[in-house]
């Protein structure tokens, strides 16, 4: 109701629907405005959103009366006796008229200053819609496109999308599509900030929005089909798997197991992924090249000794993971006591990365003496048991016999060992003293440490990757 408002007319109006006088309406606002804030913000937001009572129609609208001739008369006939009672009291109101009109005035220019107020934050939103876009935009230009024309020249890292990639997508395609997926949103806060900015910019019209917005949508199945393929790609896991009777010498000697390596470890790519790197070949072909090794010590069941080669990779069938895991490539020696293996495997690129990996298992009967070779140290699996409370990679300092229950025992290390930690007895213990923190946890035979003193922070775990 502006002919009776002080700020907005918003009380004035409300005491139409409400039928309570707009006095109390405005102390209500005024107390939870001091009391909370809400009242303040709930002002504002109706003073925006609810439209003004400016016609007639309008006015009766708002008093909830019927807009037709009657109440349009009655409404006019108001009017005229309203100014006629004025007209009459003249004298007698001038002064109250002139107090009103000096009050109106000055919430009004209070409700002027608010109003810009919440302008110049409007523009600073504005601006700042406009930047963030702007700014996005440019760097996926930048970004996307350029990573986009990388796979026309050979650059480093680009052969990597290729050997993972489950997909034959090309990479300016993958590009496009994320460039739309996230370029299209930033584009429109970019039009909004300017909408803020420029009441009267022209509108981009509804053909060129929805076209947008079906791009959007296409872009964004688009990168949902890929995903969905790459993920396909690692579903199921297979393994092919080949046991052979290694034939010791006759006479009793100790078994060393020894680490063999290749140039092909100097011709690596300086990328990698998941144990995964690129190589090369004497003859300058590509190779996949990975040290996923690991390698495990039982007991054998009869006189003989057995070397099991069991060959992982993953695949989008089991078929498929069967077919990726016979093609990696890996090789052995026995050279009368010392077992030689190789530390890494390879596969074509054509096999892709597959998480392909090689697990060695090593059989010999009881009695045995077996001893490893230094660069043995991070391939020895979790499968190997022994009779010392060591960590794993330092099996290799010392000489072990297999044991009647398969454990392997050691033949040359001190008494009453412990690891280097200076484990106590106890499988797991905390320890919290003046010293400071001590924790040891111990799980069969995997270990984590933790010691915290005057000297600082000392941490280690024994897990697969070392």
């Amino acid at each position: 109701d502006v002919e009776n408002k002080y700020i907005g007319g918003v009380c004035a109006g409300l005491e139409h629907y409400l039928g309570i006088d707009s006095l109390w309406i405005r102390l209500i606002f005024i107390f939870f405005a001091l009391a909370t804030g809400f009242g303040f913000i709930a002002y504002i937001l109706l003073w925006i959103l609810v439209p003004e009572a400016v016609t007639t129609s309008q006015k009766l609208d708002m008093k909830g009366e019927p807009v037709n001739i009657s109440n349009i008369e009655k409404k006019i006939k108001e009017g005229y006796d309203e100014v006629a009672e004025r007209v009459k009291g003249v004298d007698y109101e001038k002064v109250g008229d002139k107090v009103k009109s000096s009050g109106r005035t000055f919430f009004d220019a209070l409700g002027n200053v608010i109003m810009f107020f919440f302008k110049v934050i409007g523009k600073f939103i504005g601006i700042l819609l406009i930047i963030i876009g702007a700014a996005t935009l440019i760097g996926l230009f930048v970004g996307l496109f350029t990573v986009g024309t990388l796979d026309i020249i050979h650059i480093p890292g680009m052969d990597l999308y290729s050997i993972f990639g489950a997909t034959e997508t090309p990479v300016w395609v993958v590009s496009l599509l994320t460039f739309f997926v996230v370029g299209i949103p930033f584009f429109f806060l970019l039009y909004l900030g300017l909408k803020i900015l420029i009441n009267n910019l022209k509108s981009i019209g509804n053909i060129v929005k929805f076209s947008l917005l079906g791009l959007w949508l296409i872009s964004i199945i688009g990168l949902v089909i890929l995903g969905i393929q790459e993920a396909s790609a690692h579903a199921y896991s297979g393994s092919t798997t080949e046991r052979e009777v290694l034939y010791l010498p006759a006479e009793p000697d100790t078994l060393m197991i020894r680490p063999r390596s290749s140039e092909l470890f100097d011709n690596q790519e300086n990328i990698g992924f998941n144990h995964m790197t690129l190589t090369y070949d004497e003859n300058g072909e590509q190779l996949l090249f990975s040290d996923d090794i690991r390698f495990d010590v039982t007991r054998s069941s009869d006189s003989l000794s057995y070397l099991k080669v069991r060959r992982h990779a993953d695949g989008n069938s089991m078929a498929d993971a069967r077919e990726r895991a016979s093609n990696i490539r890996y090789s052995y020696a026995l050279e009368g006591s010392t077992l030689s293996l190789d530390n890494f495997l390879t596969t074509g690129i054509e096999n892709k990365v597959r998480d392909q990996e090689v697990h060695l298992t090593l059989s010999v009967p009881e009695g045995t003496v077996i001893g490893f070779e230094r660069g043995m140290r991070r391939h020895i699996g979790r499968l190997t048991r022994y009779d010392k409370d060591i960590y794993r990679g330092d099996l290799v300092e010392y000489y072990w016999v297999m044991g009647t229950n398969g454990e392997l025992q050691c033949l040359d290390c001190p008494e009453n060992m412990n690891s280097s930690w200076g484990i106590d007895e106890e499988d797991s213990q905390i320890i919290i003293d003046e010293n400071g923190l001590d924790i040891n946890m111990r799980d069969g035979r995997e270990s984590f440490k933790l010691k915290i003193d005057e000297n600082g922070v000392e941490i280690k775990a024994d897990d697969d990757d070392e």
